[in-house]
């Protein structure tokens, strides 16, 4: 089986499903790099809960500016057209159904789509809520990337989720490092999977029962 993805080349893999003219609004942590890998010559605008539009990729070493964070105080930059504005505005794009995706960390997502992201029950970690209930309320799309298994090897892809949810119903496709899968009435339904690793081991890496697409596809991303 050949390596998982990076967390880069999750986030690179998660930004190829993002098109022209897209509002989209990325969580704290992995999801921040997919700004990193925009579609070229695509007009995306992406969207952070502390006051802007117009994120561009995180900030190098030698570009970053103190004063351009995103809501997880990461360093970034910003693209031409960008606007600040206050956070009360923010949150009135996200409840008010301005943003057509959202893509979110998670610990656990469940076969009807409930997402668990916000309360590992870690002891050294504390809670940290922040936007994701509204963002997955307000969201036209909720996507997730997330490690296919805990470091523990525990399955991420459950039939019903353990820890306390975010939101009910509401994932539309989840990004990890072994598979591309999406949330449908029936449950879950892989779309692409790891070259080299076959359905049968997929399966046993999840907590809830796959479906496989006809022609599911080789999930692949570039080194990075």
């Amino acid at each position: 089986m050949t390596m998982p993805l990076s967390r880069d080349q999750i986030a690179w893999r998660a930004a190829q499903d993002l098109a022209e003219g897209m509002y989209v609004n990325l969580g704290l942590g992995m999801p921040v790099r997919v700004a990193n890998f925009a579609p070229a010559g695509e007009e995306i605008m992406f969207h952070s809960e502390n006051g802007i539009v117009g994120v561009g990729p995180v900030a190098s070493e030698a570009a970053a500016d103190p004063d351009l964070t995103d809501a997880g105080s990461q360093m970034i930059t910003l693209v031409p057209g960008a606007a600040l504005f206050e956070s009360s505005q923010a949150f009135a794009m996200i409840r008010g159904g301005h943003l057509d995706v959202t893509i979110l960390g998670g610990f656990e997502v469940a076969a009807n789509g409930d997402l668990a992201n916000w309360d590992a029950r870690a002891t050294h970690k504390g809670q940290l809520v922040g936007g994701a209930m509204d963002l997955v309320t307000g969201a036209k799309s909720v996507r997730v990337m997330m490690n296919h298994t805990t470091r523990d090897g525990g399955a991420r892809l459950l039939q019903a989720c353990t820890l306390p949810l975010t939101g009910l119903g509401m994932v539309d496709r989840v990004y990890t490092d072994l598979a591309v899968v999406d949330v449908t009435p029936d449950g879950f339904l892989v779309r692409e999977l790891l070259d080299g690793l076959g359905p049968d081991e997929l399966q046993d890496r999840s907590g809830a029962e796959l479906a496989f697409a006809e022609e599911y596809g080789v999930l692949s991303a570039p080194a990075l």
